[in-house]
């Protein structure tokens, strides 16, 4: 959806309220920051409820809007207490929630349909498909993924029903947003829960091969604003107050007067924070090793200035208006930001001697310090009967009063909860289903597989002797890739293959308009029945849980769960065989990290990577445990094994033994 207005809506970071402060105070449209719980950035200080409440007066005092994040993957036990969350937010008086798991962006829009949802940039949308089955659920703005070249963001912002959102400036994530499993699956903390530990930053072979310069698209916003999207973003809730203000007042000039950055204002940029300059790789799509950078001494030097600075609160002028009359309560009103609140006092009393005077009353109300309000004394409208007296606490607690009522009408009225009971959408009955990169692999297995298993190929794959029940889409569909990905599925369809495995929600309405039934595969993050219920109506038949669940919470959710497989831990954009290796190392290159731990790399359409955990999963030897827990669907994924070592695999499976090597559980908790 093109935007309404003239210019997007420059949308600033904060990861504390002295940073809300400064991105206000910097020119911020909107502030998006997080609670103590549910977002992204957990290692951020963060608001609690009575900070989230004053951070929404302030932005609105100063007309800026305030956007709370509930950006993180939930289990089935979690989702409930998020959906109250998000009422209570909703009660404080925030603008728009940003989420990312598909199972609250339906709740949410079912029990608040007036509060805004903003689809998080975790729900990886990045095509046009994508952006309106998030609108379906519930979501009236989708942030687009970051890989995003400005050919596509254009396409999807004229053509889907949602508004659009991109990334401005600030650290760039080397796989696509909410496919990264690298932190979780090998260091325990995961991104997709808020607490990324940052692998792509660390050695590969002795270099930081995956570590990317910070996003600057200073040089680009008369294209930006004429692109259409509704909102662009700085990246930085771990920033300091310093960082917020200098680089959303850099580009607040830059919107206002609809121009690309000058030399000198990049450098600015660079001083207040830098890895070894900026990208706009994503942007341009011109992909390399351009686009690495590392932190160096010297960047850390130069920008120590620019983030220790403090920035102070800027108050908002009130007026105010007193009445004190005998035998009635003093009332005060106080305007501000064009609206008003008057509060009801003490009934003054008779003076015994000095009486009231107005410029002492003027003098006590003006005490307006800690507040978001200043008032001149002079200003201050007074009508004070003569031969009274009101005590200076009275008069206190009738500015503290008239403040706090100011305040307090910021907040929505409250809507009653009711919790949602939903059922298992998914098939229960007992189901093999196996992917196999190459036709050769399902070549060797198919004679050992049970009988009504499903198989997968890619949908790029030359058939062997056995035909798939289905085919796999690419992981990412660009729009402009759409077109050739479908004449490709069109062929698969009239062999009469009708399965498709899809990695994206866009791609659930575009395997139904070609006549397959589509099968979520582990990349749809479904971690709770909400999720899987929500895409199940927009038509998904299937799907495979998230590998971050453990056995408990998978069980409570039902559906096919990954008992084999190389899991890909990154989907990255750029093709890391290609910089690193040389096109003749295709699926055969390997990184090592600094402990001597291998992460293969894979091809993906079109020459995009997959970096794969170099330890399998494996739960073949813990068949009796899931079938107990109800999960009787395994999936199986081969992609680096030989043909000869697939069917030993699937042997030792069926057979329920060992596989003989080291191999990753079933994770313990989420």
């Amino acid at each position: 959806m093109f935007r309404k207005s003239n210019l997007p809506e420059l949308l600033s970071p904060a990861g504390s309220f002295e940073a809300l402060i400064a991105a206000v105070g910097a020119g911020a449209d909107a502030v998006y920051f997080g609670g103590k719980q549910l977002n992204a950035r957990a290692f951020a200080r963060n608001f609690d409820d009575e900070e989230i409440a004053r951070a929404v007066v302030y932005c609105h005092l100063h007309g800026a809007k305030a956007y709370v994040t509930l950006n993180t993957l939930l289990s089935e036990r979690e989702l409930e207490s998020a959906v109250k969350r998000a009422g209570e937010l909703r009660e404080l008086g925030v603008d728009a929630l940003i989420v990312a798991d598909v199972g609250l962006i339906s709740r949410i829009n079912e029990l608040y349909p007036d509060l805004p949802i903003h689809a998080s940039t975790q729900a990886s949308a990045h095509s046009t498909e994508g952006c309106d089955l998030l609108a379906g659920l519930g979501a009236k703005r989708v942030v687009l993924a970051r890989e995003l070249p400005l050919s596509e963001i254009k396409t999807v912002t004229e053509n889907a029903i949602p508004e659009t959102e991109i990334f401005l400036h600030g650290a760039l994530c080397v796989c696509h947003s909410g496919q990264c499993l690298f932190s979780s699956l090998v260091g325990g903390r995961s991104g997709n829960r808020g607490a990324c530990a940052q692998p792509c930053r660390l050695p590969y072979d002795g270099k930081e091969r995956l570590s990317l310069r910070d996003l600057c698209l200073a040089p680009h916003i008369p294209e930006l604003i004429a692109s259409g999207v509704a909102s662009l973003k700085i990246e930085g809730r771990m920033k300091s107050p310093g960082y917020v203000y200098g680089v959303t007042a850099v580009y607040r000039r830059l919107l206002d007067e609809k121009r690309a950055a000058t030399e000198s204002e990049i450098a600015e940029l660079e001083r207040i924070f830098s890895r070894g300059g900026f990208t706009d790789g994503y942007f341009t799509g011109k992909l390399g090793r351009s686009m690495l950078g590392v932190r160096s001494a010297a960047d850390k030097a130069n920008s120590r200035e620019a983030n220790d600075a403090a920035i102070p609160p800027i108050p908002v002028k009130a007026e105010l208006s007193c009445t004190v009359q005998a035998g009635v309560p003093a009332r005060l009103t106080l305007t501000a930001a064009g609206r008003s609140v008057t509060v009801a006092g003490d009934t003054p009393e008779a003076a015994k001697s000095a009486p009231l005077e107005k410029d002492a009353l003027a003098q006590r109300l003006s005490k307006l310090g800690g507040t978001f309000f200043s008032c001149d004394k002079n200003e201050i409208k007074i009508d004070l009967a003569p031969g009274l007296n009101l005590s200076p606490g009275a008069v206190n607690r009738l500015r503290r009063d008239a403040v706090s009522a100011w305040e307090a009408g910021e907040r929505r009225a409250n809507l009653p909860y009711t919790e949602s009971k939903t059922d298992r959408p998914f098939p229960s009955s007992p189901l093999l289903s196996v992917y196999c990169r190459t036709a050769e692999q399902l070549d060797a297995i198919a004679r050992l597989l049970p009988a009504g298993s499903e198989t997968f190929l890619p949908v790029w794959e030359e058939i062997g002797a056995v035909t798939p029940s289905g085919v796999s889409f690419p992981a990412v569909i660009f729009d402009g890739e759409r077109e050739e990905v479908v004449r490709t599925a069109k062929a698969a369809r009239e062999r009469g293959i009708g399965l498709a495995l899809v990695h994206n929600v866009g791609q659930i309405g575009l395997a139904r308009s070609l006549g397959f039934t589509p099968i979520g595969s582990q990349r749809l993050n479904i971690t709770n029945r909400k999720a899987a219920e929500a895409l199940s109506r927009a038509g998904l038949s299937d799907a495979i849980l998230s590998p971050e669940l453990p056995v408990p919470a998978a069980a409570a959710v039902g559906g096919r769960i990954l008992c084999y497989g190389h899991i890909p831990l990154m989907l990255t954009e750029r093709c890391f065989t290609r910089e690193n290796f040389g096109c003749e190392n295709c699926n055969q290159a390997v990184f090592t990290d600094r402990t001597g731990a291998k992460f293969p790399l894979l091809r993906e359409y079109p020459h995009r990577n997959q970096i794969l955990n170099g330890v399998p999963t494996y739960l073949g030897d813990k068949r009796d445990e899931l079938d107990a827990a109800g999960l009787t669907r395994p999936y199986l994924c081969f992609s680096i094994e030989s043909p000869a070592s697939a069917r030993s695999i699937l042997s030792k499976f069926l057979a329920g033994e060992p596989l003989g090597e080291a191999v990753r559980r079933a994770p313990r908790s989420f």
